[in-house]
This record gives C-alpha cells, sequence and structure tokens, in this order.
C-alpha cells in the first residue's frame, strides 16, 4: 500500500474495499458487472486485483443514493453529472426534484392502499367460510360493496 499523504491512491483487496465501503464482496462485484464502477485489471504476476479509495467513494456514493431511491440508471446517470465539468448543479438539483416528485406519487398511491385495506377489513366479519369472505370477495370483483378502490390507470376500463 502507498501513502496518501503523498496524493497516491492506496490498493487494497475487494474484501478491505467492501469493508471501508460498509458493502459485500457482491455487492462490489454487482455495480461492476452493471458498469457503475471499473473492475481493476489482474496483475500479469496473477495477483489480487487492487481496488483505490477513489472506488470505495464512488460505492459509498451509490449506496447513499440507492437509500435515497435512485435506481441504478438514475445513479448513472448522476455520476455521469458528477464526472462532467461543465454540468452545473441545476441539472442534480432536477434529478433530484424528478426523484421527490416519483416518492410523492408512491405516497400517496401507498396512502391509497391504506385506505382501501382498511375498508376492507373493516367490511370483514373475521369468522365464516372463505367462501363467504368478504375481502377475498372484493379481491375477485364479486362484492361490488367492498369493491377493492385501488385499479391503476392501465386496470380501468
Amino acid at each position: 500500500m502507498v501513502n496518501t499523504e503523498q496524493g497516491i491512491e492506496t490498493a487494497m483487496r475487494i474484501s478491505t474495499a467492501a469493508k471501508k465501503a460498509r458493502v459485500g464482496v457482491e455487492t462490489i462485484r454487482f455495480y461492476e458487472r452493471q458498469g457503475l464502477i471499473a473492475q481493476p485489471q489482474r496483475p500479469s504476476n496473477g495477483g489480487f486485483r487492487s481496488y483505490t479509495s477513489e472506488i470505495v467513494e464512488r460505492i459509498r456514493f451509490i449506496r447513499q443514493a440507492q437509500e435515497l431511491g435512485f435506481s441504478l440508471k438514475e445513479i448513472d446517470e448522476l455520476l455521469s453529472l458528477k464526472a462532467d465539468p461543465a454540468t452545473d448543479c441545476a441539472d442534480v438539483r432536477a434529478h433530484a426534484e424528478a426523484k421527490l416528485e416519483d416518492v410523492n406519487q408512491k405516497i400517496a398511491r401507498l396512502i391509497t392502499i391504506r385506505f382501501a385495506l382498511n375498508a376492507l377489513i373493516e367490511a370483514c366479519p373475521g369468522r365464516g367460510a372463505t367462501h363467504y369472505c368478504s375481502i377475498l370477495e372484493a379481491l375477485e370483483g364479486r362484492n361490488t360493496d367492498a369493491a377493492v378502490p385501488l385499479q391503476s390507470k392501465e386496470m380501468r376500463p
């Protein structure tokens, strides 16, 4: 390993890089297969691949973006923006705003699901044969009184 204080990268094995990035080795391999991080070249002497602190930082960036709900495609776009010196912060902000809108839509959908589930549970007597279960009837569309009011736009006639 080389001293990072002199501006030279510290090389490490994949297991060490994984520990420093707080991910599993398989996560690093997955990111490599997805093209999010470059796979270091295997040394000609057949030794281990060496990962740099820069790769560890990139992995942390990817994980943090995933925690915020960004897809791997969106993360790839963010990484491209980060690497492009001509990128303006407004471009990155636009991606974050789009993700926030997506999250807000998902929250609204989950609230709708919660109300529908509450309505189904309230309508269910909680006993009796499943053939007459109001929840199952509603899911099958047999009971219009307790119909599930969730159909997405694609499912509506």
